[in-house]
């Protein structure tokens, strides 16, 4: 910032100073758009929602969408309709950002998991791979003890 001071002498000869603020303009750094080829999804489906995320090979998301962002609430987010509408918002994003082929990762024992898979094929995109990557515990924690009454 540069201050530039001026003296003004009044009637009285007294000395005042203004200062006015000079600010240099700023340049904005200009968004470079990626074209990627091929990419990874990941479908979350819970018994609640379910959440499409896309990413590129190296795992930096480029487009992403939900059953609740999508304006469904409550119980209407786990159909499978609400799924399908995610998948299309999601894969709408990263088909205009040049993604052609997928990989696909589903994880969740939600009813949205098929439903997405389609929406995503029906949108252009050639499904390379399936993989479900749903946890499921190798004998887990261990249960509470048992009621004594």
């Amino acid at each position: 910032m540069n201050k530039n001071t001026e003296k003004v002498k009044s009637k009285d000869q007294k000395v005042k100073t203004e200062e006015t603020i000079v600010k240099k303009p700023q340049k904005k750094k200009v968004k470079q758009k990626r074209i990627i080829s091929s990419g990874i999804a990941f479908v979350n489906s819970t018994f609640n929602n379910t959440i499409i995320s896309i990413a590129d090979e190296q795992g930096n998301v480029v487009a992403w969408s939900s059953a609740g962002a999508k304006g469904f609430k409550g119980s209407r987010k786990s159909t499978p309709y609400a799924a399908q509408v995610a998948a299309d918002d999601a894969g709408g994003k990263a088909y205009d950002q040049g993604l052609r082929t997928l990989y696909v990762q589903v994880k969740g024992p939600g009813s949205g998991r098929e439903t997405a898979l389609r929406a995503l094929q029906s949108r252009g995109f050639k499904i390379v791979s399936i993989k479900d990557t749903t946890p499921f515990p190798h004998n887990g924690a261990r249960p509470p003890k048992k009621r004594r009454v």
